[in-house]
C-alpha cells in the first residue's frame, strides 16, 4: 500500500492539491491516453474507449486551514478553516504550515484545563480559541509565515493486522482505488475518464466544472463513508460496518443514486462474490452530486468505502474493504457497455 501511504502523507488542502496532483500523474503512467489540468486544478485523465462516457471522481482535497491571523506580539496563528471539523478532535494536534519556503511544523494549542472557570471546562471548545504554535519568536514567524498559508494536521500512515489508519483517507483512498481499479480491470468497455476532483470539501466545486466539461453518461464517485461500528452505537443507526465490504451508497444530502446503476452494482458484486453493504447517510454528500447534474444530467453513484473516525487524523479503513471496492469498480468497467440505464 505504498501507494495509499503516499496519497495520505502528502497535503492538499483545498484549492491546494498540486502534491496530490503530481502522485496521481506519476501512479497512472502508461494506464491512460493523456492526462490535462483545467482551470480549477481538476487532474483529467482519459482512457479512449467505445462505449459510455464514464467518469470516475475522486477528490483530492482534504480538510484543513490557511493562516487568518499572525500574534504581532507572541507569533502565535489564528486559523480559517477549509472543510468541516468536530474542534475535540484539534487539540494538541501537531500541524504543518506550508509557507513559500518550505513547511514549519507546529502544534495546536488551547487554554490549559488547569486555569479554565467551571464554567468554561463545561464548554466544548471553539475553533477561535484554538491557535498554532510553532515555537518561534514573533519576528521570525512574521518573516516565514503569510496570511493565506495553508495548514495541515500531520500524522503518519500505518499498516495495521487488518486495517490501515491516516489522516486524509477522506479521499485519498477513494484516489487510490480508482487507479488501482483501472490498472487491474482486464478489459475496459467504455470510453473512460478518471477525475482527481478539487474542492470537495467546500462544496463540490471541482466536479461541478469537470462533469460539464467531460459530459459523462455515468458518473461514479469514490468515498468513504462513516462507520458507526462502535460502542454506544445502535445497529440501526452504525450507517455501515468496517470489514462487511465496499458500500453501495442509496442516498445522501446531495444525490440520489440512479437505481439501474443500483442495481447493476448489487448484480456484479453477487455474480463475482464481492462483498457489499448498502448504504443511506443521512447528512453529508460526495461528487456524485455534482456529477449527475452535468450537462442534461448524468446517472450517478457513489461507491463507499467504511471508515471509522472521519475527518480526524486516525481515519481507519479496513484493508478487505479497499480491495472489494477496487474488485467492484474494476468489474464494473468491464461491464459498462452492457449495464442498462433505464429507469424504472
Amino acid at each position: 500500500m505504498e501507494l495509499l501511504k503516499k496519497l495520505s502523507e502528502a497535503a492538499g488542502v483545498p484549492g491546494h492539491e498540486g502534491a496530490i496532483r503530481a502522485i496521481i500523474t506519476e501512479a497512472l503512467s502508461g494506464a491512460v491516453d493523456e492526462i490535462r489540468i483545467d482551470n480549477l486544478g481538476n487532474l483529467i485523465a482519459h482512457r479512449k474507449g467505445t462505449g459510455p462516457v464514464v467518469v470516475i471522481a475522486a477528490h483530492m482535497d482534504e480538510i484543513g486551514f490557511i493562516v487568518s491571523h499572525i500574534d504581532k506580539e507572541s507569533g502565535f496563528l489564528r486559523i480559517h478553516p477549509l472543510g468541516g471539523f468536530d474542534v475535540k478532535t484539534l487539540i494538541a494536534q501537531r500541524v504543518v504550515v506550508h509557507t513559500k519556503d518550505g513547511e514549519l511544523i507546529g502544534a495546536i494549542g488551547s487554554k490549559p484545563i488547569h486555569i479554565m472557570t467551571q464554567e468554561e471546562r463545561k464548554k466544548l471548545p471553539e475553533l477561535k480559541e484554538l491557535f498554532v504554535d510553532l515555537g518561534l519568536p514573533a519576528d521570525e514567524v512574521k518573516k516565514r509565515v503569510a496570511i493565506g498559508d495553508p495548514v495541515t494536521l500531520r500524522q503518519d500512515f500505518i499498516e495495521l493486522e487488518r486495517v490501515v489508519s491516516g489522516k486524509a483517507l477522506d479521499d485519498r483512498a477513494g484516489v487510490y482505488i480508482g487507479i488501482e481499479a483501472i490498472k487491474r480491470a482486464k478489459n475496459i468497455a467504455c470510453d473512460l475518464y478518471f477525475i482527481g476532483t478539487t474542492q470537495e470539501e467546500v462544496g463540490l466545486r471541482g466536479a461541478r466544472v469537470a462533469g460539464f466539461a467531460v459530459h459523462p453518461q455515468i458518473g461514479i464517485a469514490l468515498d468513504t463513508t462513516l462507520a458507526v461500528d462502535v460502542p454506544g452505537v445502535s445497529p440501526g443507526e452504525r450507517i455501515t460496518e468496517l470489514g462487511k465490504g465496499v458500500a453501495i451508497k442509496l442516498t445522501d444530502s446531495a444525490s440520489i443514486s440512479h437505481s439501474g446503476l443500483v442495481n447493476a452494482m448489487k448484480r456484479i458484486a453477487e455474480s463475482r462474490g464481492i462483498p457489499y453493504q448498502m448504504e443511506i447517510l443521512p447528512r453529508g454528500g460526495t461528487d456524485a452530486g455534482a456529477l449527475q447534474m452535468a450537462q442534461e444530467g448524468a446517472a450517478a453513484i457513489t461507491l463507499s468505502l467504511p471508515s471509522r473516525y472521519v475527518h480526524s487524523v486516525v481515519e481507519t479503513a479496513h484493508r478487505d474493504d479497499i480491495e472489494a471496492a477496487i474488485d467492484l469498480l474494476a468489474a464494473f468497467l468491464e461491464e459498462a457497455e452492457s449495464i442498462d440505464l433505464i429507469l424504472p
